[in-house]
């Protein structure tokens, strides 16, 4: 005879939950203190937890940031993919999906800030650097240059050099997840996302040039 949901023990959920809640634990402290100043006697105390118990789940602060990487970003990286790969439309309404999309999932969200702990201690920790770059960066400038070469093979975009082109694209982005995190208590005005992106767009699909004038050749 089954266990009656009020006779059970009230630890068999928490014990559940326990992995979810030290990865948004660790998020909320890789964000605000960096990877180098973040101590796991510190996660596992905002988790509630000892750091025994952590342990059981992570054995290293290491292996928690890789944890806490695929568990977030490795689901949107496969949910882009399924994007590109099912859509229909045109070339340039897949992209400002894929920008848009990606603001919305990761830019707007406190995940973004391991963009910056990214950047920032790369040289402190070569293997975190390897580790994010392996999984996430390699993964979506691949997405950015299937893309490109969709609206390339559909004749919706010139013939480029993809390999170049994707950086081109991908900075302004990066560039916007900085200004969001870092910079933007220094301006008068918060940047839009939404005009920013808008902006990155346009120019992206129809450049600088006035359609009047002629594109050197070369």
């Amino acid at each position: 005879m089954s266990c009656p949901l009020s006779n059970r023990p009230r630890w068999t959920r928490r014990k559940q939950a326990r992995p979810q809640e030290l990865l948004a634990a660790a998020l909320e402290l890789f964000v605000e203190r960096g990877y180098a100043a973040t101590r796991l006697d510190d996660v596992a105390a905002r988790a509630g937890v000892s750091k025994g118990t952590l342990y059981l789940y992570f054995p290293s602060k290491e292996e928690l940031f890789f944890a806490l990487v695929r568990e977030n970003l490795l689901p949107v990286l496969d949910e882009a993919a399924a994007l590109i790969d099912g859509y229909s439309g045109s070339s340039v309404a897949l992209f400002r999906e894929f920008i848009f999309g990606w603001w919305q999932r990761i830019g707007e969200t406190p995940l973004a800030g391991l963009t910056k702990l990214v950047l920032a201690e790369s040289g402190n920790f070569p293997e975190v650097a390897k580790f994010y770059h392996e999984e996430i960066i390699s993964r979506s400038n691949a997405l950015v240059m299937r893309m490109l070469d969709r609206g390339i093979a559909r004749g919706e975009f010139r013939a480029i050099d993809v390999h170049q082109a994707h950086m081109v694209v991908v900075a302004p982005v990066l560039m916007l997840t900085l200004w969001r995190h870092s910079f933007d208590a220094c301006r008068p005005e918060p940047v839009s996302p939404q005009a920013y992106l808008d902006s990155m767009i346009d120019l992206l699909t129809h450049g600088l040039l006035a359609p009047s004038i002629a594109r050197p050749a070369g």
